[in-house]
């Protein structure tokens, strides 16, 4: 497969850019980002742009691929609605609309979150936006699957960019095995989201809305 990774340089997508790379199925890797990833290797190549609602100058980039791991997203913290509808919805359907007219047989795999809203009308803003962005990506004519991650627990070396996390990482760390005991439910790994996504995109899956049981049990498959 040759495959899109939106976000390398955040913590979910560099977990599944390197799951990408270690996986034989993954033939190329383009790496779609506003700064370099930092990483060297023969099956990447990346596309650094600015714009990221508006690809009418990426179309020879964007051509040719199979699917498209869509890691790109903002905390809502301390964001107004609109802003965040701007970042979250609009920018990820920008992407979307320009990938499925180059490229209308895709799979496209998106990062939503645990607790999205599918109705669109709950009381929790961040969830409203992503329920409306993952309604707009099923309805539309590809392959799409939506993963609702929940504690993402950080593997292979991979820290996360934004600093509160990261301190929480480094001062709970030590007890995200028993948090895997007591939540199994709710805790993943970013080695397990990379594995879905290439599992689905290779194979197909029968859930188009994959909660984290699903991600995890997506990812023993592709391990066997």
């Amino acid at each position: 497969m040759k495959v899109i990774v939106f976000g390398a340089t955040g913590m979910v997508g560099a977990g599944v850019l390197i799951e990408c790379l270690e996986d034989p199925r993954v033939e190329s890797v383009l790496a779609v980002g506003r700064r370099p990833c930092g990483v060297t290797h023969p099956k990447v190549r990346e596309h650094i742009r600015s714009d990221f609602f508006d690809y009418a100058d990426a179309a020879t980039d964007l051509r040719g691929h199979d699917a498209c791991f869509f890691c790109l997203g903002v905390s809502s913290a301390g964001m107004s609605e609109a802003a965040y509808h701007r970042l979250t919805y609009e920018l990820t359907l920008a992407a979307a609309r320009a990938l499925l007219a180059l490229n209308p047989a895709m799979t496209f795999c998106y990062v939503s979150g645990e607790g999205t809203d599918s109705t669109e009308r709950g009381r929790f803003m961040w969830a409203r936006v992503k329920g409306k962005t993952e309604n707009h990506l099923l309805a539309m004519p590809f392959r799409a699957y939506m993963f609702r991650p929940g504690f993402i627990q950080p593997l292979k070396g991979i820290r996360s960019k934004t600093r509160l996390y990261q301190a929480f990482y480094d001062v709970f760390g030590p007890l995200l095995p028993l948090l895997k005991r007591l939540m199994p439910k709710h805790v993943t790994t970013t080695v397990n989201v990379g594995r879905a996504m290439i599992q689905v995109a290779a194979a197909g899956g029968t859930r188009r809305v994959l909660e984290n049981p699903d991600i995890n049990e997506l990812a023993a498959s592709a391990a066997r």
